[in-house]
């Protein structure tokens, strides 16, 4: 931008040399010199024949002057000749400072032409300035919105790390105690072998008793490593299709190795038959099962098989039963105070799913809801043997808008719904009386599920979508406390 300034400088510097120049050249070029004009007026006579120029041939000559009848004079005057007006010293003068005048303004004109084309590329060059400047600032703007949006996005991502940091603390800490419990199982092998050479000093039951307090230690301390925080679902493998639209499928998760029988519930009520499956290969291959009449249509779809018996809600009522396939006769019912039942409080797909049983590494559970609990979620540990509560905790998450729930770990985890995209979101912990939302997806491919349980010796999701048998494996995130030991 300086180089079109400099120009208008000496465009305006060479117009007032000029204009200077003409104020003082012009009046002396044209004989108006005022000085000069006011000695020479000065030297005149009074009559008008005194005005002449110093040679005669150049001017207006008098040859004579008399006075007519009327008093009035008259005088004979002879005009120059003609050639000499272009002798004419002033006339010369005046026509050179003409033809100047002419090339000062050719040349003016010029300059203006310059000035204005100039000009126009100053005008030109500052808006272009102009725009390259509100550009910059826009790239500014956009820079520092830019940072922002970077920055929202990496605190977003460190507030979702964040809950991981002191499950990576205790995480460290597994490691101890892994190796405490494998100096735990050398101690338990040295003592086995000690009960080995003195089988003869113990009688039968103190020696089992024994053994058994070890087997117990043992399982204690396979439970508490094979637990862990959900942090994962896979995609599902469907097992098999059949039955209708709702309905449960399950094993056994307490029972002995090699025991791999299935269980098969199709409907949700008014429906008392159960088909047990020899294996798992038997079910997805063949129709090859044993019927059990039960005593009691079920109700829902939260039935559970446990250590050789299966738990169910006895239709529209809060009576939970256990029936033992041994003996194919029940065992122990009791009461559940205060649930609802026969849809008062259902998941959100509705069929009589008001009281779901489930097990977990700890045991037996019943999720269900109450009047007192205003339609919340109630989560009570259930003594499998005689099904009395031993504890109870309740939640402010509504049962009806669940979609489905199961138990880990004794965490209850709850879906958002149903049908179509779902994900486990609500997470309630039976050891530390807390919850929070989680967000993890799992693919719902036949868009109604109306049955989901965790199977622990499997480590495994089965559920009930739309007339299909799938499993869903999961992956747990191992946390173990001193605490807990």
């Amino acid at each position: 931008m300086s180089v079109p300034l400099l120009k208008i400088g000496v465009v305006l510097s060479t117009m007032a040399m000029i204009t200077n120049w003409m104020s003082q050249t012009l009046p002396s070029l044209v004989g108006l010199n005022t000085t000069k004009l006011a000695a020479e007026r000065a030297g005149y006579p009074d009559r008008s024949t005194g005005v002449l120029p110093a040679n005669p041939e150049e001017s207006w000559q008098v040859y004579s002057s008399a006075q007519d009848s009327e008093g009035r004079c008259v005088c004979t005057v002879v005009a120059p000749q003609q050639s000499m007006c272009s002798r004419d010293a002033r006339t010369k003068q005046l026509r050179q400072l003409l033809e100047k005048v002419q090339n000062m303004t050719q040349s003016i004109q010029v300059l203006d032409q310059r000035t204005q084309r100039d000009l126009q590329y100053v005008e030109k060059m500052e808006m272009q300035l102009r725009g390259l400047e509100t550009k910059f600032k826009q790239v500014e703007e956009n820079h520092k919105q830019n940072i922002a949006k970077q920055y929202k996005a990496i605190k977003a991502k460190m507030e979702e790390l964040r809950p991981l940091i002191p499950v990576l603390e205790e995480y460290k800490a597994d490691a101890k105690l892994v190796l405490q419990f494998k100096e735990e199982v050398q101690n338990l092998t040295s003592v086995l072998n000690e009960l080995q050479e003195e089988m003869g000093a113990y009688d039968y039951e103190e020696l089992h008793s024994r053994v058994s307090n070890l087997e117990e230690r043992l399982r204690a301390c396979m439970q508490k490593l094979a637990c862990g925080k959900l942090t994962g679902i896979s995609d599902p493998v469907t097992i098999k299709t059949s039955g209708s639209r709702f309905g449960s499928w399950m094993t056994d998760p307490a029972a002995p190795e090699g025991d791999t029988r299935v269980w098969y519930m199709d409907g949700y009520h008014n429906n008392r038959f159960v088909r047990e499956y020899k294996s798992m290969a038997d079910f997805m291959l063949t129709d090859n099962f044993t019927s059990y009449r039960l005593p009691h249509p079920w109700s829902g779809t939260g039935q559970v098989v446990y250590n050789g018996s299966i738990y169910f809600n006895k239709f529209q009522s809060h009576v939970i039963i256990k029936f033992d396939f041994k003996t194919s006769a029940i065992s122990k019912s009791r009461q559940l105070d205060n649930a609802g039942y026969n849809n008062m409080y259902h998941y959100a797909w509705g069929g009589h799913s008001d009281i779901d049983l489930m097990v977990d590494e700890g045991g037996l559970w019943a999720v269900y809801a109450t009047n007192q609990n205003a339609g919340n979620i109630v989560i009570s540990k259930l003594n499998p043997n005689t099904l009395q509560i031993i504890k109870s905790w309740t939640t402010d998450h509504p049962k009806r808008s669940a979609g489905e729930a199961f138990m880990i770990c004794g965490t209850l985890y709850v879906t958002n719904g149903y049908s179509g995209g779902t994900k486990v979101y609500y997470a309630y912990s039976t050891n530390s009386s807390t919850y929070e939302y989680i967000d993890i997806a799992f693919q719902n491919k036949y868009s109604h599920i109306s049955m989901m349980d965790y199977n622990p010796r499997d480590r495994a999701l089965y559920a009930w979508n739309n007339g299909h048998q799938v499993l869903y494996n999961v992956t747990l995130f191992h946390v173990i406390s001193s605490q807990e030991l």
